[in-house]
């Protein structure tokens, strides 16, 4: 029969599992510090140019329903310009660590399972395994939302928006950045309502009755919320984002049991 652990047996484990992440993101970080330049240029810069798969979406739907706004038939490209020194090598070394941070995802949860399994019963065990694999693939739905979807609206929108016609808009690379990386971080966090809101129903905290309840109210914070995000004014982009967060609210309802 396996002897349980002291304390300090408990903190040498945890000792090791944070030594093998910071190798694992390390290793990721130098890697994509070296390919930086290409995947800045494809990926980070993406939504910059006009062959974006997403502008390519907006042209076809304005050609199918024969939509004469510049939004959906006017090409789109931005070029970036850089007023701070130091600013191209930092932004390389945290864009490096964030990628590396957002790959190495998986391998963290897989950590955390292995630390706290020996602790959980063989039900409690199964709870958790599904919670950390739809954890783990919600965020990354997230996260392609909102880079192929939700950030390059609104970088069309906050763009091409005119205060007045005096002022031309040039964008800094570090306010580029600083929005890439909020907006596609936030979706990728906000996929993940479903499993807290599923969490919380295992704690007593929230009932599936109360979200049925307040869904007309969901659903105008939903509307304000996307129009925050997008505020573009079109009914299109608008549900464009509204959809996904409405879904991701009915997904909700439905993992809490009755």
């Amino acid at each position: 029969m396996e002897q349980p652990q002291s304390f300090w047996d408990h903190l040498d484990v945890l000792r090791y599992l944070l030594l093998r992440v910071i190798v694992v993101w390390t290793v990721l970080a130098v890697g994509y510090f070296i390919a930086m330049p290409s995947i800045f240029d494809e990926v980070i810069l993406g939504a910059c140019h006009n062959d974006f798969p997403f502008y390519d979406f907006l042209r076809w739907v304005g050609e199918q329903f024969h939509l004469e706004d510049p939004f959906f038939t006017e090409a789109f490209s931005v070029k970036l310009i850089n007023i701070n020194l130091a600013a191209p090598f930092f932004i390389h070394l945290s864009t490096a660590f964030w990628l590396s941070v957002v790959t190495a995802t998986p391998y963290l949860l897989y950590e955390v399972w292995r630390f706290v399994e020996p602790a959980l019963y063989p039900h409690e065990r199964r709870g958790v395994r599904k919670a950390l694999l739809l954890g783990t693939i919600m965020f990354y739905v997230g996260v392609l939302v909102g880079y192929y979807m939700v950030y390059p609206l609104t970088l069309r929108f906050l763009s091409t928006y005119q205060l007045s016609s005096t002022i031309d808009n040039v964008i800094s690379l570090n306010s580029y950045i600083d929005n890439f990386m909020m907006l596609v971080l936030c979706m990728g966090l906000a996929f993940e309502l479903p499993l807290v809101t599923w969490l919380l129903s295992l704690l007593g905290l929230i009932r599936r009755q109360t979200l049925r309840t307040y869904r007309r109210h969901a659903i105008v914070l939903i509307v304000v919320a996307a129009a925050i995000i997008t505020p573009t004014g079109d009914p299109f982009t608008l549900a464009v984002v509204s959809i996904p967060l409405y879904l991701l609210y009915e997904l909700s309802v439905l993992m809490i049991r009755k």
